[in-house]
C-alpha cells in the first residue's frame, strides 16, 4: 500500500512538473526562472524526451520499477509529443527558400544581433545588399561598424541612415544600430540613451526612430537583457516596455528580444497580437518554430528569440530565418522579413 501511494505521488508530482514546462502561460509561469530557460527550447526539448523515453524502456525491465518507469515513459512521450506539435504549428520553414519579390510598396527588414560586430562590416553589408533591406537593426553592433556598413551600402547602391544608442563605450553589446533606407523618409531617434523606462530597455540599449514629418512607420530596434538569474526582473521590465512600444497604429520592431512568443504570454493589447498590438512575421510565415540562437544548435532544435514585428496594418509576404550564416562569428542567426502595407 505504501509503495502505491509514493508511486502515485511520483507520478503525479512528474506530471505537474511536465504539465508546467509544456505550458507554463497556463500557469503563468512563463516569465519565471527555470521554466523561462526550459520553455525557450522546445525543439531541444523532443530530443531530450526521445533519449529519456530510450532511458526508461531499459529500467523497465526491471520488475519492481517496470509500473512506474512505465508511467513515466507515457508521460515523456506525451510530453515531447506536445512540444513537436507546438513547433511544427509555428513552422519550421517549409518555405524558407522563397524569397518574396520585393515591390513599390513593400519594406524588407533585415535583423542582425552580431556579437560586438563580429561578423564584420564586409559580412553585413553584403547580407544587407544581398537581401534588399530597407530597414537594418543590430543588436551589439558599434556606431563606427554601423557607419562602415552604411557606407559599404551606399557603394553598393542601396544608402541607409544610421542611427545608434550606447549606454557606455566600454561593452560593445551594449550598442545597438539602426540603418534606414532614406526612401522610407527621414527620421529621429525619438527615446533617450539613458537606460531604464520610460525610455528604453533597461540593461542594453533599443533605439526607436520616429518619421520626421509623422508620416511613415515608428521603426524599433531592439535589444532585451537575457533572463539569466539576476536580470530576471530587468527582463520582465523589458518586455513590458517593448509591449508598450508597439501600441501604436504603425510600427515595425526588429531586434533580439531575448524571448520566445511563449514569454510574451499576457502582454498583448488584442486578443490576436503577441506583444502590444504587434503581430510576429515568423508566424504569420510559417516558420516561427526555428531557432535564431545559438548557431551551435541547428534551428529547428534552437530558440527563436529573435523577431521582426508589425502592426496589423502590415501585411508579411516572407520570413526567413538565414542558417548559411552560422559561421559569420555571432551566435544569432540573422531574420528577415518582407512587408506591405495592408489594404484599408
Amino acid at each position: 500500500m505504501f509503495s502505491r501511494i509514493v508511486r502515485s505521488l511520483l507520478v503525479i508530482g512528474v506530471a505537474a512538473t511536465l504539465t508546467v514546462l509544456a505550458w507554463p502561460q497556463a500557469f503563468g509561469l512563463q516569465n519565471s526562472w527555470v521554466v523561462a530557460h526550459a520553455v525557450s527550447l522546445r525543439g531541444l526539448a523532443v530530443v531530450g524526451a526521445g533519449a529519456l523515453v530510450i532511458v526508461l524502456l531499459v529500467l523497465s525491465s526491471i520488475r519492481p520499477l517496470r509500473r512506474l518507469m512505465t508511467a513515466f515513459v507515457v508521460l515523456t512521450v506525451l510530453f515531447g509529443a506536445f512540444n513537436a506539435s507546438v513547433v511544427l504549428a509555428r513552422g519550421v520553414g517549409a518555405d524558407a527558400a522563397a524569397r518574396a519579390e520585393p515591390t513599390a510598396e513593400s519594406v524588407t527588414v533585415l535583423s542582425w544581433n552580431t556579437l560586438g560586430d563580429a561578423p564584420g562590416t564586409a559580412a553585413i553589408a553584403a547580407l544587407a545588399l544581398e537581401e534588399g533591406a530597407d530597414v537594418v537593426t543590430l543588436p551589439e553592433t558599434t556606431k563606427e561598424t554601423g557607419i562602415a556598413v552604411a557606407e559599404a551600402m551606399r557603394a553598393g547602391g542601396r544608402p541607409m541612415w544610421v542611427h545608434t544608442l550606447a549606454f557606455d563605450q566600454i561593452s560593445k553589446a551594449r550598442s545597438t544600430t539602426l540603418l534606414i533606407s532614406p526612401d522610407l523618409g527621414d527620421y529621429t531617434v525619438s527615446n533617450s540613451a539613458g537606460s531604464g523606462p520610460p525610455g528604453n530597455t533597461n540593461v542594453l540599449p533599443t533605439v526607436v526612430a520616429s518619421p520626421s514629418d509623422g508620416v511613415g512607420p515608428t521603426i524599433v530596434a531592439v535589444h532585451a537583457v537575457s533572463p539569466i538569474q539576476f536580470e530576471m526582473p530587468n527582463w520582465r521590465s523589458d518586455l513590458d516596455w517593448l509591449a508598450d512600444q508597439c501600441r501604436g497604429d504603425n510600427v515595425i520592431m526588429a531586434g533580439d528580444f531575448n524571448a520566445t512568443t511563449d514569454h510574451m504570454s499576457g502582454r498583448s493589447s488584442t486578443g490576436d497580437a503577441v506583444l502590444g498590438a504587434c503581430h510576429d512575421a515568423a508566424l504569420a510565415a510559417g516558420s516561427g518554430g526555428l531557432g535564431t540562437w545559438p548557431t551551435k544548435l541547428p534551428a529547428v532544435l534552437g530558440s527563436p528569440i529573435d523577431h521582426i514585428m508589425t502592426t496589423p496594418n502590415w501585411t508579411v509576404q516572407n520570413m526567413r530565418v538565414i542558417e548559411s550564416l552560422d559561421a559569420a562569428g555571432s551566435d544569432h542567426r540573422p531574420i528577415v522579413a518582407t512587408i506591405t502595407a495592408a489594404p484599408e
